[in-house]
């Protein structure tokens, strides 16, 4: 186990009062982390039941259908980073650069927000992909979603919530089922 998993960092607010860093949810990511290293996979969802597998694979279809892959790379990149699944950032990053997406831009998703390389609206759909990705007790904050609609419409948003939601099944499924990358 991690040595500083389970442990509650924190520091001191503006007004005196504790207030949290988030280090053990950095600390219980890396905990995860080490308990995966080198673990066989659980079972493989299509093998176990093709129509629960079909049943993702037709929201796949439907939002590469209707999202910008270039767009699409990066919500997925970015979600799967965030959720920590070593096979879907393999996968997504592989396939990015194969289709010819930028080195730089691509290795820059795990920062986006200080990278120069990405427009409002690539930040636009990043800010919503991260925000959906943690949802949180506030859900999506009203500036995150206006920001979003502004630069895609109501439609657009909605299929961007679709790459977002796909992408972290995707992610729960590979995660839970151990599914590691090919070897190199």
């Amino acid at each position: 186990m991690h040595p500083t998993a389970g442990r509650f960092d924190q520091r001191v607010s503006a007004d005196g009062g504790a207030a949290h860093t988030g280090g053990c949810h950095i600390a219980a990511a890396a905990a995860r982390r080490d308990r995966m290293t080198h673990t066989a996979q659980r079972t493989s969802i299509s093998q176990i039941s093709p129509a629960a597998y079909q049943a993702v694979s037709g929201m796949e279809k439907y939002v590469r259908a209707n999202v910008d892959g270039h767009l699409l790379h990066l919500i997925k990149l970015r979600a799967s980073m965030l959720n920590g699944c070593a096979f879907c950032v393999d996968m997504h990053s592989t396939e990015s650069l194969a289709d010819g997406m930028d080195g730089r831009k691509l290795f820059a998703v795990s920062a986006w927000r200080e990278a120069p390389f990405f427009d409002e609206r690539e930040r636009a759909a990043l800010e919503l992909t991260d925000v959906v990705t943690r949802l949180g007790e506030r859900g999506v904050p009203d500036e995150v979603w206006d920001a979003a609609v502004e630069h895609y419409g109501e439609e657009g948003v909605v299929n961007l919530l679709m790459a977002i939601a796909t992408i972290n099944v995707w992610n729960r499924i590979a995660v839970s089922t151990r599914t590691q990358p090919p070897s190199a």
